[in-house]
C-alpha cells in the first residue's frame, strides 16, 4: 500500500498545476487545459476542428481522464458523444477515467461514467478496482453506490485485499468500515501477501476506532497471519502500546483469556446487565437501612465498610462501559420503590388527609402509565429491507444527494428531516429528541408526549414524597429554625429517622434534575419548536437557518467593496452568525397541541406529520427537488 501511495503522489506531481488565467485568454487554451478548466466552447471548437478525442497527451493521459478528475460532466458527455472510449487506460497507474474520478471522490462523475457504460470492476495498474480506491480514500458515498450497483462487497484486488481491509488500514473513522459491515463484508478474509485480516490491518495502523468496531462485529482476536502473528502481536511489533493494552483488556472481557475463577460470570453480558440492574436497589436500601438499624455505632461503621468493599468488588468485576446506559433506569426504579415504601410504612400514619392520599394515588397511576408508554413505545424507528436500502442509495446517488448528512451509513437509509441515528439503540429515530437512559429508550416522534407526561408526574410524585417527609418531621421531631438552627434541625431529622432523612435527600436531588429537565423540554418544545438534538446541533441543519437573512448579510458585506466570502461561509456553517428560522414552530399554544395531540372533540387540530417519511419541508418539495438534482458546485477540483 505504501507503493501505491507513492505512485499516486508521483502521478499528481508530474504535472504542474496551472494558474487560472484571465477570461480573455481562454481562446488560447490547448485541448487539455480547456478540458481541465471546463471551457466547453474552446473544447468544442478544437474537437470540431479535427482533434482526435481519443488521443493521449505526452503523459499518456486521455482527454476523458482530465475531464473526469476535474468533474467536468458536460465535457464528459460531449466527449462520449464524439466517440471517446469510456474505459480507456492511461497515466502512470494505468487507470481508467472512472478510477480517476473515484480517487478524487467525485460521486457525480462516477454516476455519470457508469451510466455511460464504464466498468467499475476493471483493475488499474496496481490491481485495484473502484471499490478498493473508494474505500482506501474514505469515499463512503461512492462505496455505497458501487455496492448498490452490484459490486461484490468482498471483491479482492490482485493482492487479495478487500475494501474492508483498505478502509481498516487507511481510514481513521467509523465509515466506510461501519457501512461495509452493514452490507455483510467478511471479517475473516485475508490478503495474499501477509495473510492479514481486517483486524490485523487496523492494529498495524493503530486505528482504534475501527479496532473497536471490528471486534464488536465479531472479529477474531486469535486470527493468525502468514507469520503466525495475532492482531495483538502485530500491534506490539509496531510499538502501539496503548492498543496492545486495550486489546488485552478486550480479550479478557470477551473470554479469550482467564484472569480469575469468576470470569465465567463476569464475562457474561447478561449476568453483568442483571447485576447492574439489581445493584442500585440494594445500594440505596443499604445506605438508609444501616444507620436506621438498632445497634452500636461501631457495628454500623463495620457494616458500612463491608458495604463499601462489596461495592468496590462488584464494580470491578461486573461494571463495564454499558453502566451509564443500564443503571439510570434501575436507579429511577429503585428510588421510586423505596420512596413508595417510605410513604406507606413511615408517612401514611401521619398523613390524615384523605384528599392528599387520593391525589398521591392518582399521580402514581398517571406516572406509571406515562413511564410505561415512554419506555415501551416505539419512538419512531425507521426500518427498511435490503431492497429498499439499495433503491435509496441509487436514487440519492443519481440525484446527487448521497451525502452523510442525509444518508445513514449504518442503517443504509435516507434520513428524514429531524431524524438522527442513535448509537445506543443503533437505529435511526424519526424526530429524535435524545436517548434517555432514565427510560432506557429514545425519545422521538411517537413517544415524546409520554416522556413529557412521565417527567411531569414524576416531579409531582417527588414533591409529594418530600411533603410527606415534612409532615412526618412535624409530628416526630418539631423544630424551629430560629431556635435549633440549621445544624440542630439536621441533627433532629437524622436522629428521628435516618431512613426518612435519606429518602428526603433523594427527593431533593431528583426534584432538581427532573425539574431542570422538564423546564428545558417545555422551553424547547413550546417556545422554540425544536428538539434537543436540533438545539444542540443547530448548525448542522440548514432547514433551521434563515437563509434570506444570511444572503442579505453577505450582500451587505459585498457593499463594502469586498465580500469576505471565506469568512461569511464559515460563520454560516460554523453557527457563529447563523440566524434561526424554524419551519416547524407554529406558536406556543399550537406547539403544545402538536406535542400532546390534544383534540378536545375536534375543537383543536394538532399538526399531523409523518416524520418517518418527511424528506423535504412542507410546501417546498418541487423547489428542493430541483435544487438537489444538481448538487452544489465544488471548488476543490484537482488540475493535474
Amino acid at each position: 500500500m505504501s507503493n501505491m501511495d507513492q505512485s499516486q503522489s508521483s502521478e499528481k506531481a508530474d504535472t504542474a498545476i496551472p494558474q487560472q488565467p484571465g477570461t480573455e485568454d481562454f481562446r488560447n487554451y490547448d485541448i487539455v487545459r480547456a478540458t481541465q478548466y471546463g471551457v466547453f466552447e474552446r473544447v468544442q471548437e478544437l474537437i470540431e476542428g479535427g482533434f482526435d478525442v481519443n488521443e493521449n497527451d505526452r503523459e499518456n493521459v486521455s482527454l476523458l481522464h482530465w475531464a473526469a478528475i476535474n468533474n467536468r460532466t458536460e465535457i464528459v458527455r460531449y466527449y462520449v458523444r464524439k466517440g471517446a472510449v469510456v474505459d480507456k487506460f492511461g497515466g502512470d497507474l494505468n487507470s481508467t477515467p472512472l478510477h480517476w474520478a473515484t480517487r478524487q471522490g467525485h460521486l457525480k462523475m462516477v454516476v455519470l461514467l457508469m451510466s455511460l457504460g464504464a466498468d467499475p470492476t476493471l483493475r488499474d495498474g496496481e490491481g485495484c478496482s473502484c471499490i478498493h480506491l473508494a474505500a482506501q480514500f474514505g469515499h463512503t458515498a461512492i462505496v455505497a453506490y458501487l455496492i448498490a450497483k452490484g459490486n461484490d462487497v468482498d471483491m479482492v484486488d490482485q493482492h487479495g485485499m478487500t475494501a474492508l481491509m483498505y478502509a481498516s488500514y487507511r481510514i481513521f473513522a467509523y465509515d466506510p468500515v461501519r457501512m461495509l459491515l452493514t452490507f455483510g463484508a467478511s471479517l475473516n478474509k485475508v490478503d495474499k501477501i501477509q495473510g492479514n485480516s481486517p483486524l490485523h490491518f487496523a492494529c498495524q495502523s493503530a486505528n482504534t476506532v475501527v479496532i473497536k468496531t471490528l471486534i464488536n462485529a465479531g472479529a477474531n482476536l486469535d486470527a493468525l497471519n502468514a507469520k503466525r502473528q495475532t492482531p495483538i502481536d502485530l500491534a506490539a511489533m509496531h510499538k502501539h502500546t496503548q492498543v496492545v493494552k486495550r486489546l488485552h483488556e478486550m480479550r479478557i472481557e470477551l473470554g479469550y483469556d482467564t484472569r480469575h475463577c469468576l470470569q465465567r460470570y463476569t464475562n457474561d453480558k447478561n449476568v453483568r446487565r442483571k447485576v447492574m440492574l439489581v445493584f442500585p436497589f440494594i445500594a440505596l436500601w443499604a445506605i438508609g437501612a444501616i444507620p436506621e438499624m438498632e445497634g452500636d455505632w461501631y457495628v454500623k461503621l463495620a457494616l458500612a465498610v463491608v458495604g463499601i468493599i462489596i461495592w468496590k468488588v462488584v464494580a470491578h468485576f461486573f461494571f463495564d462501559d454499558k453502566m451509564m446506559v443500564v443503571m439510570p433506569i434501575s436507579i429511577y426504579l429503585a428510588t421510586k420503590l423505596w420512596m413508595y415504601y417510605t410513604w406507606f410504612v413511615y408517612l401514611v400514619p401521619y398523613i390524615q388527609s384523605t384528599e392528599k392520599n387520593i391525589i398521591f394515588t392518582i399521580n402514581t397511576i398517571l406516572l406509571t402509565y406515562n413511564f410505561w408508554k415512554a419506555w415501551r413505545t416505539d419512538p419512531g424507528y425507521i426500518e427498511t429491507d435490503r431492497t429498499d436500502k439499495i433503491k435509496v442509495i441509487l436514487e440519492l446517488a443519481e440525484d446527487q444527494t448521497l451525502t452523510l448528512n442525509q444518508f445513514c451509513s449504518t442503517c443504509l437509509i435516507h434520513r428524514p428531516i429531524r431524524s438522527k441515528h442513535c448509537n445506543t439503540c443503533n437505529k435511526c429515530v424519526a424526530k429524535m429528541d435524545h436517548h434517555c437512559p432514565w427510560i432506557d429508550n429514545c425519545v422521538g416522534a411517537d413517544n415524546h408526549r409520554y416522556f413529557i407526561g412521565y417527567l411531569f408526574f414524576l416531579f409531582g410524585m417527588i414533591c409529594w414524597c418530600f411533603h410527606g417527609c415534612q409532615i412526618y418531621w412535624n409530628h416526630v421531631c418539631p423544630f424551629d429554625i430560629y431556635v435549633d438552627g440549621i445544624t440542630g434541625i439536621i441533627y433532629k431529622i437524622v436522629k428521628a429517622s435516618p431512613w426518612v432523612a435519606w429518602i428526603a435527600l433523594n427527593s431533593l436531588g431528583h426534584m432538581l434534575w427532573v425539574g431542570i429537565l422538564l423546564t428545558c423540554q417545555m422551553y424547547q418544545i413550546v417556545w422554540l419548536g425544536m428538539t434537543t438534538n436540533e438545539r444542540i446541533n443547530f448548525v448542522r441543519y440548514e432547514y433551521l437557518h434563515d437563509k434570506a437573512a444570511k444572503l442579505q448579510e453577505m450582500s451587505d458585506m459585498k457593499g463594502h467593496g469586498h465580500s469576505h466570502a471565506g469568512h461569511a461561509h464559515h460563520s454560516f456553517h460554523g453557527g457563529a452568525k447563523a440566524k434561526s428560522k424554524n419551519p416547524f414552530h407554529r406558536g406556543v399554544f399550537k406547539n403544545m397541541v402538536d406535542l400532546l395531540q390534544w383534540r378536545f372533540c375536534g375543537l383543536l387540530r394538532p399538526n399531523k406529520i409523518d416524520y418517518r417519511n418527511l424528506f423535504v419541508l412542507p410546501g417546498e418539495q418541487a423547489a428542493v427537488s430541483q435544487r438537489l438534482r444538481f448538487n452544489v458546485n465544488r471548488e476543490n477540483y484537482q488540475f493535474v
